[in-house]
């Protein structure tokens, strides 16, 4: 019983330890790169999402749950969850494009940018970056236009001068 409670007061500590851990290393590497702070936001759900979920499955073994049991629940469970996930591709896409683009792109709001595409010419100011679509303001037109993510992440981008 006190082996169990001890368990389980570590993970709780280990889990508070890795999500400080990580609100710090997410702070400083907006402030090295001049990442705007409310995308910091998006990030860190993903990370307390991971974190969760991985504390759940220890909290399991802790506690002596038969995983051949509760293996047959977490693939059913993950079986829906997949067939879900497959009818919005494209929203899981945009996601994991928007934490690359986080991470790894040079596009920051207040560029000017042109996105390549032989079909379509869309060059504008990036008012706004989100989990799933950048905000773009086109001067010519004088209207807002939503580009989901993964477009920005296939297509590629031209950056232009600062507005």
């Amino acid at each position: 019983m006190y082996t169990t409670i001890i368990k389980i007061s570590i993970l709780l500590f280990v889990l508070l330890l890795a999500i400080n851990i990580t609100k710090r290393l997410t702070k400083s590497y907006i402030i090295r790169n001049s990442i705007e702070p409310h995308r910091r936001k998006l990030i860190l759900n993903l990370f307390y999402l991971l974190y969760i979920l991985s504390s759940f499955l220890a909290l399991l073994l802790i506690l002596g749950i038969d995983f051949k049991q509760f293996g047959v629940v977490a693939s059913s469970i993950l079986a829906v969850v997949g067939v879900g996930f497959f009818a919005q591709w494209s929203m899981l896409s945009n996601l994991t494009a928007s934490v690359i683009l986080f991470f790894y792109h040079p596009m920051r709001i207040g560029d000017t940018i042109r996105i390549l595409d032989k079909d379509f010419d869309l060059t504008g100011e990036v008012k706004n970056i989100t989990g799933f679509y950048v905000l773009l303001y086109l001067s010519e037109t004088k209207k807002y236009v939503t580009v989901p993510n993964i477009i920005i992440l296939y297509k590629g981008i031209e950056l232009k001068d600062k507005v």
